[in-house]
């Protein structure tokens, strides 16, 4: 349970209440523990892979976004979500996690739906078209280029458009004066940007690390 800030029991009981992630779900999040070890904690949790599926689901996204594939189970979560005919383009900058991601997205029967581009996301963000416009778009990466992102996406988003983004809470540590570790400081500094954005309105979700919704007007 990564929503460390609310009680235990309630935690369990918001899961225990949520929809289950299926046996592909399960069998990745189990690999990508054994795999990356320490890393495992960049997954999403389930309550968000469900998220991302009714998101997607309720916008009719057909053309999506994905800022951080790590090892495939947000990515999987989105496609599930897709219009038909829609497709998700994925960033990242490792081979060897993507990697399983690539057997998991064939064993989700989603593969045929994702275009991975491995780089630095900032420099590849840029050579997505404007046209079509992105419908909605997962942020989860390197937490200093936030804002870097944030503006590609925002140039090519549809009006009505979302951005969700992650780890926008650091385990309650925002709202925590006494805290001033580095990431901290960029996390405050990128939900000021955004709740200062007279181009969008959002919303700050307490799920998980923390969700931000983001809708262009």
């Amino acid at each position: 349970m990564k929503t460390t800030y609310l009680d235990p029991a309630v935690g369990q009981y918001l899961l225990a209440h949520t929809t289950l992630p299926d046996e592909i779900l399960d069998a990745l999040a189990v690999e990508t523990r054994e795999t990356t070890g320490d890393r495992a904690g960049m997954q999403i949790s389930p309550d968000q892979g469900s998220l991302l599926t009714m998101i997607a689901q309720l916008c009719g996204a057909r053309n999506a976004v994905e800022v951080g594939t790590f090892t495939g189970y947000s990515s999987i979560c989105l496609a599930r979500g897709l219009a038909p005919g829609g497709g998700l383009t994925c960033f990242d900058v490792s081979e060897e996690w993507t990697a399983i991601a690539r057997r998991y997205w064939e064993k989700a029967q989603v593969a045929e739906l994702i275009d991975l581009r491995i780089g630095p996301a900032a420099e590849r963000l840029r050579e997505l078209p404007v046209h079509p416009a992105v419908d909605l778009a997962f942020i989860d990466a390197d937490k200093v280029n936030y804002p870097v992102y944030y503006e590609l996406l925002m140039e090519r988003l549809a009006p009505g458009g979302l951005i969700l983004v992650d780890n926008t809470l650091q385990r309650g540590r925002v709202a925590d004066p006494s805290v001033d570790d580095e990431t901290v400081r960029h996390i405050r500094a990128f939900n000021d940007l955004v709740s200062a954005d007279e181009r969008v309105t959002s919303i700050m979700l307490p799920i998980a690390d923390g969700l931000t919704m983001i809708r262009k007007h």
